[in-house]
C-alpha cells in the first residue's frame, strides 16, 4: 500500500506544484509567502492531502489487493445486502450543484460573485474530465457487472468524481458561512459513491480514487484561480417592452 500511495502523492503534488507555478510567476508575493511557511502549511498540501489519501487508498485496494480489497467489499456487499438496481445516482451527482443555486436563491452569498463561480465550476470540470476519463481507457479495469459499452472503464467511477467535484465547490464557496453546508454536500456525494457499488456498477476501489480526483480537480481550480478574483458582479434581470415587443433586460455591475 506505501507503493501506491507514494506514486498518488508524487502525481497528485505535480499536478498542484506545476499549476501553482504557472500562476505565481505572475505574483511575486505569493511566492514569497508560499516560501515562508511550513510545508504542511502550504497551499499545495492542504490542496492534496485529502485527495491523496482516497486516490492512494482506491488504488491500493485494486482487485485483490490491500487490506480491504475491492473483491472482498463487493463479495460482502452482494453477500449481506438485498439491494434492487436504481438509477437515482445518475441524479444525485448534481445535487450538490442545486444546493449551490438553492442557498444563492435565499440570499447567503457565496464566497466569489456569480463570474469568478461559474468560471471555477467550468474549471473544476474540465480539470476532473481531463484526470478521470484518460484514466478509464489507461487502466482497462472491467466492471462488476461486466456491462456494455463501457465494461473495461471502470477505475476510477466518474459519477463519484463528478459529485465529489461538485460538492467541494460548495464547500469553498460557503465554509466562511457555516461548515454543515460543504457536510451536506459531501453526503450527497457520498451517496452517489454508495450507490454505484451498490448497483454493481463500480468496485470499491473506484469510488475512493474517483472522490479524490473529484475534490483535486476542485482543488486546483481554486489553487490557480486569478481572472476577476476578488471583484464583486451584481446580476439583475428586468422585464422590457418597446414598440410591441417584449422580453428581458440584463445588466451587470462591477
Amino acid at each position: 500500500m506505501m507503493r501506491y500511495f507514494t506514486l498518488i502523492s508524487i502525481f497528485c503534488i505535480s499536478l498542484a506544484n506545476q499549476a501553482l507555478a504557472q500562476t505565481d510567476s505572475m505574483n511575486t508575493v505569493n511566492i514569497m509567502n508560499e516560501a515562508g511557511k511550513k510545508w504542511y502549511k502550504t497551499r499545495v498540501f492542504k490542496a492534496v492531502w485529502v485527495p491523496t489519501i482516497l486516490v492512494g487508498y482506491g488504488v491500493s485496494t485494486i482487485q485483490n489487493h490491500g487490506f480491504y480489497s475491492s473483491y472482498h467489499a463487493h463479495a460482502d456487499m452482494r453477500k449481506n445486502i438485498s439491494f434492487k438496481r436504481t438509477h437515482v445516482d445518475d441524479y444525485l451527482i448534481y445535487a450538490p450543484y442545486v444546493e449551490l443555486i438553492a442557498l444563492n436563491l435565499f440570499k447567503i452569498k457565496c464566497k466569489n460573485d456569480f463570474i469568478n463561480t461559474a468560471l471555477l465550476t467550468i474549471k473544476t470540470e474540465l480539470i476532473m474530465v481531463a484526470i478521470t476519463f484518460p484514466l478509464k481507457y489507461l487502466t482497462h479495469i472491467q466492471r462488476p457487472d461486466s456491462s456494455q459499452p463501457s465494461r473495461y472503464q471502470s477505475f476510477p467511477s466518474g459519477h463519484t468524481a463528478q459529485a465529489f467535484a461538485a460538492a467541494s465547490i460548495v464547500h469553498q464557496e460557503f465554509k466562511h458561512k457555516s461548515i454543515w453546508y460543504g457536510i451536506g454536500a459531501y453526503t450527497l456525494a457520498t451517496s452517489v459513491g454508495a450507490f454505484r457499488m451498490l448497483n454493481n456498477r463500480h468496485w470499491e476501489s473506484d469510488v475512493f480514487a474517483g472522490a479524490g480526483f473529484g475534490i483535486l480537480s476542485a482543488h486546483l481550480a481554486y489553487l490557480t484561480h486569478r481572472n476577476r478574483w476578488g471583484r464583486k458582479c451584481d446580476l439583475s434581470l428586468a422585464p422590457v417592452y418597446n414598440r410591441g415587443a417584449t422580453g428581458l433586460a440584463m445588466s451587470m455591475k462591477f
